[in-house]
């Protein structure tokens, strides 16, 4: 029997350790703000300031969660029986960022819902100039995650913490703009109740996509039948089983197989053009391939699992 494995690139980086410093200025600047507007709310008492920098709280914390995870994923030789690492700290840290955004904005809802029977008077013109500075803020901070939201699941959890704050700045600055112009004491509410509304479906969507990994699914892009399909197509290729496709983190997506082979082909043959195959038409660089007799196929198909 034959064994391979194919690596592509020979790449050891997941994607969110492409995009570590970038998440460190994204963090510096929440800090930032959230510190402003702790200062500015307890000033001016603004009830509205104080609860969105409750809200800055956990995205910051979520911000320091995706670090954390970065560092103890790439941190770590895979030669101290860690196999694999500890690349799955990132998306366990995806999942708890969605734990987080759920719990904030059904706290948002909830009190939004609640000041729609007695409305509080807001001071419009801080909470104002205060939400303009959380703008730019949070603008650049979306600015410098937006590309690696694409490739990494762990850094689409911090970018969607600044997403949220991004919406959350504009509604809170529309709801000063009106209480300071028009005196309408049921726009910040109305506001809260639609950036709860925002965040809810979006936080869903990663939280699916952390659960997926974790139970080790396969990626949605890759259709395993089709694969095996493929893969038994090949030519000297009897039967494909034991097949598995999983995701390790963003970017890093494993498989494994074997090759039953019919008699007389050639195993190295079979072995290369699989690989060719995983690695051309399904993006998958790391595939550990075993390639065997057709009649020593019976022995895996026994097992329980």
């Amino acid at each position: 029997m034959e064994h391979g494995h194919g690596h592509g690139s020979g790449r050891t980086v997941s994607a969110s350790g492409r995009y570590v410093g970038r998440l460190w200025v994204a963090l510096g600047l929440g800090l930032v703000f959230l510190a402003t507007e702790l200062v500015v709310g307890f000033l001016t008492s603004s009830l509205a300031l104080l609860a969105d920098a409750a809200h800055m709280v956990t995205d910051v914390v979520g911000l320091g969660l995706a670090l954390l995870a970065v560092i103890l994923a790439h941190g770590t030789s895979r030669d101290d029986g860690r196999t694999f690492g500890r690349y799955r700290a990132e998306v366990l840290a995806a999942l708890a960022n969605a734990v987080l955004l759920f719990a904030v904005a059904g706290y948002v809802l909830y009190e939004a819902i609640a000041r729609l029977a007695d409305p509080p008077e807001v001071p419009g013109l801080p909470v104002a100039l205060t939400a303009a500075v959380g703008l730019v803020t949070n603008t650049a901070a979306f600015v410098l995650l937006r590309t690696g939201a694409r490739e990494s699941l762990n850094v689409r959890g911090a970018y969607l913490e600044v997403l949220s704050d991004l919406v959350g700045s504009v509604g809170v600055l529309a709801s000063g703009l009106l209480t300071l112009l028009f005196g309408w004491r049921y726009a910040d509410p109305v506001i809260g109740v639609a950036i709860g509304l925002f965040v809810l479906p979006r936080t869903w969507g990663m939280a699916r996509r952390a659960l997926r990994i974790l139970f080790q699914h396969a990626p949605e892009r890759v259709d395993v039948e089709r694969m095996r399909a493929d893969l038994t197509a090949l030519h000297g290729v009897r039967d494909v089983h034991d097949v598995h496709v999983w995701t390790l983190t963003s970017g890093m997506e494993v498989a494994s197989a074997h090759l039953a082979v019919e008699p007389g082909a050639h195993q190295a043959t079979v072995l290369l053009a699989a690989q060719e195959l995983l690695s051309e038409s399904y993006q998958l660089d790391h595939a550990t391939l075993q390639v065997e007799p057709g009649d020593a196929a019976g022995r895996c198909r026994d097992l329980p699992w």
